[in-house]
């Protein structure tokens, strides 16, 4: 990160995108001492995103703004950011104090978050979200700190929150902390589906079986995509979370079978849940099958209220980059002071 002074205009602020993940494969490889497991993951970013507005207070207060854009701002699309909380225990907010108490900072900040990445689906938003606001944070107080330090308070934040400091695909080890990039991932168009229930991360790994003898695959995987594309990478695909979250959560079994329906090639659950996704080989085969799948009806409404048709995103597409300054400062209707 270049050094640069902070920005003390009293309308001044930057702006930073934070974007979704995808797990391509997702082995559990042991259960640690810890109380974590030992995984493997293929990650990827793809186009959709989080937006942050971030402006420095001189005071010490940090105040968080939610509001929703996209398909989180309609009716039913509300019932996807289910669990967005606007006080301490937003992971926003709290990698925010945290960078403010390891680096000595006493300046406060004004946080606007606009979501449009659907919550408890295992899409990476509020880890995304975290680390966007350390980088934006870092900037707007002046701190001339290297990502891979940014990197470590978010590792204390949450297990995901590391790999968001990339710009690529990469292979993730450890319970997230180890992030090895890798090259040659197509910007594949996929198709990513939510039904209205939601996943706990906790209980789907208590009912998961893990098994080492999946290690190598995220790897395997990459070298496929660089080599073969879609049709090679196919039959490597695997999520060791998917048959216990069919388990816990019926939506997620009929969603599966709604993708298939729909025309995709071996539907995935992307992390823990709930959210599942298709890669698909052509954009228009993705608006088609996101087409048919917003079609669906349950009782007069929406069968899946979260649709996306998106892409797997080039290196430094999507995933958190340096922040924009922006000259004006909008606000949503959702406020706490903390």
């Amino acid at each position: 990160m270049s050094s640069q002074p902070p920005l003390n205009g009293s309308s001044a602020a930057l702006v930073i995108r934070a974007p979704a993940k995808l797990n391509l494969s997702l082995a559990v490889l042991a259960r640690r001492p810890d109380g974590f497991h030992e995984i493997e993951s293929l990650m990827v970013p793809v186009t959709l995103h989080d937006t942050l507005r971030v402006r420095r207070r001189d005071d010490d207060a940090i105040t968080l703004t939610v509001r929703y854009a996209g398909r989180l701002a309609g009716a039913d699309g509300r019932a996807l950011a289910r669990d967005v909380p606007v006080d301490n225990s937003n992971l926003v907010v709290r990698a925010a104090r945290a960078l403010r108490a390891e680096a000595g900072v006493t300046a406060g900040l004004d946080i606007e978050l606009v979501k449009e990445i659907p919550s408890g689906a295992g899409l990476g938003g509020g880890s995304s979200d975290a680390a966007a606001v350390l980088l934006a944070a870092a900037r707007v107080w002046g701190l001339d700190w290297p990502r891979e330090r940014l990197a470590a308070i978010g590792a204390v934040i949450g297990s995901d929150v590391p790999w968001f400091f990339t710009t690529a695909a990469a292979v993730v080890r450890g319970r997230g902390e180890s992030v090895t990039p890798v090259e040659g991932v197509p910007p594949l168009p996929a198709v990513i589906a939510c039904p209205a229930t939601g996943l706990s991360t906790a209980a789907v790994y208590a009912a998961c079986t893990p098994d080492a003898a999946r290690r190598g695959d995220a790897q395997r995987l990459a070298a496929a995509l660089n080599a073969g594309g879609l049709p090679a990478a196919v039959p490597l695909m695997h999520n060791a979370l998917e048959a216990p979250a069919r388990g816990l959560c019926g939506d997620v079994d009929r969603l599966l079978a709604a993708l298939a329906r729909a025309g995709a090639v071996a539907p995935r659950l992307t992390g823990s849940g709930s959210a599942c996704f298709a890669i698909c080989r052509t954009a228009s085969e993705a608006r088609g099958i996101a087409a048919r799948l917003a079609a669906e009806q349950s009782a007069g409404r929406p069968a899946w209220p979260g649709v996306f048709a998106v892409r797997l995103a080039l290196p430094g597409a999507a995933a958190c980059r340096e922040p924009q300054v922006m000259n004006d400062w909008s606000v949503g209707s959702r406020t706490v002071g903390v």
